[in-house]
This record gives C-alpha cells, structure tokens and sequence, in this order.
C-alpha cells in the first residue's frame, strides 16, 4: 500500500470519530465556586463529598470527592449499565418478557413487588422502574439478570472505575457489605461514570442514549432537581439510606452542560422527613451550581412546594 494510501485512510477513520471521544478540557479547580461549596459544608453533621464538573469549560470543584461513600440506591446506575453490557453482548433479548416470581420479592413501597406471582412484564419496563422509580425488588432482579454483583464488578474494573463496587449478594464482599451496603463508591466516579453514558461511552452509543433516557425520567424530584428549572432537561439517580443521602446528577444547562455527585455519611441527622440535613445540604448544593453556571437565570422554585 502505498504511503498516500494510508495517509488517506488515516484521514478517513480520523473523520469517522464520534464527537464523544474528542478529548475533554483539562480539569482546572473553580475556586470561587469551591468556596461556595465548603461554606455549605462547614458546619454539617457528618461527612460530606462533592464532586462537580462543567463538562464545557473542564472547571471542577472537589471535596472529599475520592472518598469511599455508600451507594444506596445510585448503585441502581452499574446495574442499568451491566444489564445493557449483557445485551449489547448477546446473551439477553432486550425485548425479553419475563416471569415475576415470589421468591424475588423485597420488602418496600416497590411497584415490582406487588405483582402477582407469574405475573409477565417485559424486560425494558424493569429497567425503567429499577432507575426511574428506584424498584428495589426489580433492580435486585437486574442484578441477578445482569450476571450478579461480579459480572457488574468486572465491568467497573475494567473501565477504569477503581473505587466503584456492587457489594451486596456479591461472593467474597460480605464484610465490606456490612460497611458501606449494596454499593459503594466516590463522587468523583459517580459523576464520571453519568458523564460516560452522556458522551456516548458506556458500553456503546445506542446503549448509551437508552440509558440516558432512563436517568432523565426521575420520579423523585423534590431533592436537587428540584433546585433546577422543570424546563431544563436533567439526568440523574438518588440514593438514601438512614446516615447516608446521595444524589448525582447532569444538567443540560443552557450555558453547557455540569455534572455533580454529593454524598454524605455518618450523618447525625437520620430522618426521613423533606428537610432531612442530607437533603437540604444536596439542594444547598444544587441551588448554588445553577446560580453560578446560569447566572442570569431568574428562575426560582415555588415556595412551599414538596409533593403532589
């Protein structure tokens, strides 16, 4: 072949990049903003992590963000992602119906698990009552479809997640288990890993934009998406257990889109009423990155509003 030839297809397969793998801007730490953030934190009871990103200008703000942080529920975003590794593999249908059995039942407010014993339901409305609603009893199913808490385990470590772990019903992870629950993680991977499935990069694009479109159907909004404009589209998952509330989200804010992933720990505070310290710090903390990523924004939230 001639060297003409391969400078040509050089050229051609340097085209035929998607614009997701175009290398991101350089992290450079928002000082102003970093203030802003620890002076929210300051005088919290309990630990905090916070990780944020404005995925446009690569200004980043981190706080305890490589921190060891129990999951709760977020971990529902590696089971979404192991699931659809499985299919775009294929070893599943998407289009799967399958069978709802008792024995997979789990106690809570689940939609999943108030369903008759073999009863069928198609794998895709799983899927999105596992993210969207946060189904215990249907992620628990994903997770046992996907390949269980190992085959999800080797999906993390494989693409570079160090520090991001499924835990429960996992072999060989009982005793970390007990410390941190179902998951565990940092803000700083949370964050990067909703960033993936926004560019495009976790397991393939096609299976990237579903994914996407699982975390931008949120049923509970009254945390930071509250803090956000309705008209503002946002992707995102929430977690909370009695000392722990987490959130991570992505905003497809107007002047470029800002990822940001806070988790709290050994909190004091373990209620679950709306004005839980863990969920006001999360809005504290929401409120604040609007304001200064959208700066003219006039928008305000409707006072006194929790739940319809």
């Amino acid at each position: 072949m001639r060297f003409s030839h391969i400078l040509l297809l050089l050229l051609l397969l340097s085209w035929a990049v998607p614009s997701f793998a175009q290398k991101a801007p350089k992290e450079k730490t928002d000082a102003k903003l970093t203030q802003k953030l620890q002076a929210l934190t300051k005088d919290f009871q309990g630990e905090v992590g916070i990780y944020v990103r404005h995925l446009k200008t690569g200004k980043t703000v981190a706080l305890n963000a490589d921190t060891l942080f129990p999951t709760a529920s977020m971990i529902k975003i590696p089971i979404m992602v192991g699931m659809f590794d499985k299919m775009e593999r294929g070893e599943i249908d998407p289009k799967t119906v399958l069978r709802y059995r008792d024995s997979l039942y789990y106690a809570g407010e689940d939609i999943v698990g108030n369903f008759k014993d073999s009863a069928t339901v198609a794998l895709g409305k799983i899927q999105m009552l596992s993210i969207t609603t946060s189904d215990n009893t249907g992620s628990l199913w994903l997770q046992q479809l996907a390949g269980g808490g190992l085959a999800i385990n080797a999906w993390l470590e494989k693409n570079g997640f160090a520090h991001t772990r499924m835990n429960s019903r996992t072999p060989g992870r009982r005793h970390i288990w007990q410390k941190y629950g179902w998951g565990q993680t940092t803000p700083r991977e949370m964050a990067h890993l909703v960033t993936m499935i926004r560019e495009g990069k976790a397991v393939s694009p096609a299976a990237s934009e579903r994914m996407y479109r699982n975390l931008g159907r949120i049923y509970v909004d009254e945390i930071a998406l509250s803090q956000i404009p309705p008209y503002v589209h946002t992707a995102s998952k929430q977690g909370a257990v009695n000392q722990s509330r987490s959130e991570v989200v992505l905003v497809n804010a107007p002047h470029g889109d800002y990822v940001f992933c806070v988790i709290t720990k050994n909190q004091k505070d373990e209620s679950w009423r709306y004005n839980n310290a863990g969920y006001e710090l999360i809005r504290a903390v929401s409120r604040t990155l609007w304001q200064h990523f959208e700066p003219k924004s006039d928008w305000q939230p409707a006072p006194g509003v929790e739940r319809y």
